[in-house]
């Protein structure tokens, strides 16, 4: 009689995954993201409050702004490098193939656990930074809805670049080219908020720039408006470009 090949459960290929991220300690790699946005934005904090001349609510609030898309596209290449390498060095695209878990299929789920942490981690920080707003006695109002739209928004734009990343980990063996791309991310994140609107539209790590929720005006800071519509877009676009290419990732790979 034929063998009987039984895929694995969406749960039980989650747990597998999120074993996986254990033994690479993406854990801690997704401490280090938020560490390293909490640390970036009190850096600029304390800078803005010696230039202003106080500590009003806006300054973290732009100091998280610059933070997120100077920290994130970096730790995100090198979380979804990590998770995808190991299939590439052990076999793993063909021996899951054997159990009836095709490539595209395992990069979703890497990518739902991925996207898990990096939430987690990104939004953690945000609510540490505003939680330290209120303790060292920020003056003025903390301006909470703008900030939560925020926090939001960036982890919307952070998970399309992770998914962008995770697939092109998965494309090429070597992971030098994806953490490459994630490099060149962060200074077209840097750069995106000189560019004008229709450029940072053009690429994931420019609509960081285009959420930003406060910034310097002179030498004073002021509230922006975050570009919900375009985040909106964005993560549609994201969702489905994500469905195709990983079910053309399942035929190429048959």
């Amino acid at each position: 009689m034929p063998s009987v090949r039984l895929s694995p459960g969406r749960a039980t290929l989650l747990r597998n995954e999120i074993a996986k991220c254990r033994h690479l300690r993406l854990g801690l790699v997704t401490a280090l993201l938020a560490v390293g946005i909490v640390g970036l934005t009190l850096v600029g904090t304390l800078a803005g409050a010696s230039t202003d001349g106080g500590l009003t609510a806006a300054l973290p609030l732009a100091g998280l702004s610059l933070a997120v898309p100077v920290a994130s596209p970096v730790v995100l290449a090198i979380l979804a490098s990590r998770a995808v390498d190991i299939e590439h060095q052990g076999g793993g695209w063909l021996l899951n193939r054997t159990t009836g878990v095709a490539p595209g299929r395992l990069c979703r789920a890497k990518l739902g656990v991925l996207a898990a942490a990096v939430a987690v981690g990104t939004g953690g920080a945000s609510v540490l930074v505003a939680v330290l707003t209120r303790v060292v006695g920020a003056t003025g109002p903390v301006p909470v809805s703008l900030w939560l739209g925020y926090t939001v928004a960036a982890i919307a734009v952070s998970l399309v670049v992770l998914a962008v990343q995770v697939l092109i980990s998965a494309r090429v063996d070597n992971q030098l080219i994806p953490l490459g791309v994630g490099i060149v991310g962060t200074v077209v994140a840097i750069a995106a908020s000189a560019l004008p609107s229709w450029a940072a539209h053009l690429t994931p790590w420019g609509y960081w720039s285009l959420i930003a929720a406060a910034d310097y005006a002179g030498e004073s800071v002021v509230t922006l408006q975050p570009s919900y519509v375009s985040v909106v877009a964005l993560a549609s676009l994201a969702t489905a470009g994500i469905v195709v290419a990983t079910r053309r990732f399942d035929r190429q790979e048959g």
